[in-house]
């Protein structure tokens, strides 16, 4: 854990303490799909990230390098693969080392007894999203999913933002699914508003549309009558987090 000459602990330590927290405290079934209401914001929400790749003409996917910022288990990472992307050309980092490890498992090359690589994976690290480790203009797409609304420093929010640029290759975008409302019962998040998002990228193009039905509505919806929740979704006035692409433009 990092020491600051204060005595407080850094941000990531934070984080990952909070993530631990969770970990601990909601039930593995939580986001199950077996759970209505959560594949019902995880139906809309895939179906939103694939209009906007195919607005952005990022499809076919298989030449694509993909990095997302935050991968915990893999679960985009595993998306991406089902939409036609190779898991070769994958790539993500996570702050929890617990989260990392499994991401690694599903994702990382398959080896023999002797260590010789079978089947090729995924570049999957454990690490601080403030610090990719990967060289300038790496990747096609950069991902991240509920990621800043975790950073409570306003200047680490910034050093990750041009982290994910910096590894942005000209032409590329980043995709931002992320929550715009605080969390009344957790201090530890903090919605990013429209205003916020434009300032940490200030200077690339952004698209933002807002999705996802609050939580506690689709789970009084959902159960009765999907149709009705989709009419609820569409109108967005009850919707809680952004989809956003942010376009770098390409070097002319």
């Amino acid at each position: 854990m990092t020491i600051r000459g204060d005595g407080t602990t850094s941000e990531a330590d934070r984080i990952r303490l909070e993530y631990e927290r969770r970990a601990r405290e909601i039930p593995p079934d939580y986001y199950s799909m077996a759970n209505g209401p959560v594949l019902f914001a995880y139906q809309q929400r895939v179906r939103a990230v694939i209009k906007n790749l195919h607005n952005f003409r990022m499809f076919p996917l298989s030449d694509r390098k993909i990095l997302e910022v935050g991968c915990g288990t893999g679960g985009w990472l595993a998306d991406f693969e089902a939409w036609g992307a190779d898991r070769r050309n994958l790539a993500g980092i996570e702050l929890n080392p617990s989260r990392s490890r499994l991401a690694q498992a599903r994702f990382a090359p398959q080896r023999d007894e002797r260590g010789h690589i079978l089947t090729e994976g995924a570049d999957v690290r454990l690490g601080d999203a403030s610090n990719l480790p990967w060289p300038d203009a790496s990747f096609d797409i950069v991902l991240q999913g509920t990621v800043f609304t975790s950073i409570l420093e306003d200047g680490m929010k910034r050093v990750v933002a041009g982290e994910m640029m910096r590894v942005l290759k000209p032409g590329g975008i980043v995709v931002w699914y992320d929550f715009f409302y605080d969390n009344p019962s957790n201090s530890n998040v903090r919605g990013i508003r429209s205003r916020e998002i434009h300032s940490l990228f200030s200077g690339y193009d952004i698209q933002l549309k807002r999705i996802t039905l609050a939580p506690p509505i689709a789970k009084q919806i959902v159960p009765i009558t999907w149709i009705g929740a989709l009419l609820l979704e569409k109108i967005s006035i009850f919707n809680t987090h952004y989809l956003g692409i942010i376009f770098k433009q390409a070097i002319s």
